[in-house]
């Protein structure tokens, strides 16, 4: 069975490790805040200036002037900072981010990204995405592995404009999580029910499937 907003949440935030700086994309990434592992103590960054964003709050504390990337209410973790954007944008470009977490409409087994725009319609636009991918060396995709009409996402080359070229090398759907290495996807887990055949059938690009693909483990 496909998995939810909240379990692509859960499986990404489980990719984090001490100490790490850590931007979330807007959309699914952002809900990673809320299930940080136990004894795992990281930083979130936002484009907008700040650094130690909390969970999400609840109704008692909601800040209207305190808000993400996304324009969502957020709170401050203990030790957090403000500052401008252009600050920010220093931190992402400059490589002080450990590992970012991104949407996309579509990536490529080349390791290309396209997540800020669609032909045709409107989108409000990129927000920092071209930064992240060419200040991160780290960076994950979350993203569903077709469309609601059953089109692969994940293909042998983007047909969308790109956000970023040759910068992804990990990917976790709404099916499994995959790597990019040699110009091919690698099946490295699957969700809960997922057989690894409706994996192939709904992966375009080249994709390589050791015998073992163990399932993903939720707590």
């Amino acid at each position: 069975m496909a998995l939810t907003r909240e379990q692509l949440a859960q499986r990404v935030a489980q990719e984090f490790q001490d100490g790490f700086y850590i931007n979330l994309g807007i959309g699914i990434p952002t809900l990673a805040a809320n299930y940080i592992p136990d004894g795992v103590e990281v930083m979130l960054q936002s484009e907008n200036g700040l650094l130690g964003m909390g969970p999400f709050p609840r109704e008692d504390e909601v800040d209207p002037d305190l808000i993400n990337a996304g324009k969502q209410t957020v709170t401050m973790a203990r030790g957090a900072s403000l500052f401008s954007s252009s600050d920010s944008f220093a931190m992402i470009r400059g490589g002080h981010v450990d590992l970012t977490v991104l949407g996309a409409f579509e990536v490529d087994c080349q390791g290309n990204i396209a997540s800020y725009m669609i032909p045709g319609k409107l989108i409000k636009g990129m927000g920092g995405a071209m930064d992240l991918v060419a200040g991160a060396d780290n960076i994950i995709v979350t993203m569903t592995h077709a469309s609601k009409h059953g089109e692969s996402k994940l293909l042998s080359e983007c047909t969308l404009p790109l956000t970023g070229k040759g910068c992804i090398k990990r990917v976790l759907t709404d099916l499994a999580l995959l790597d990019i290495e040699d110009g091919r996807f690698m099946l490295r887990e699957r969700a809960p029910g997922v057989s690894v055949e409706e994996i192939k059938r709904l992966t375009a690009g080249e994709l390589v499937v050791p015998d073992d693909v163990p399932e993903m483990v939720f707590d």
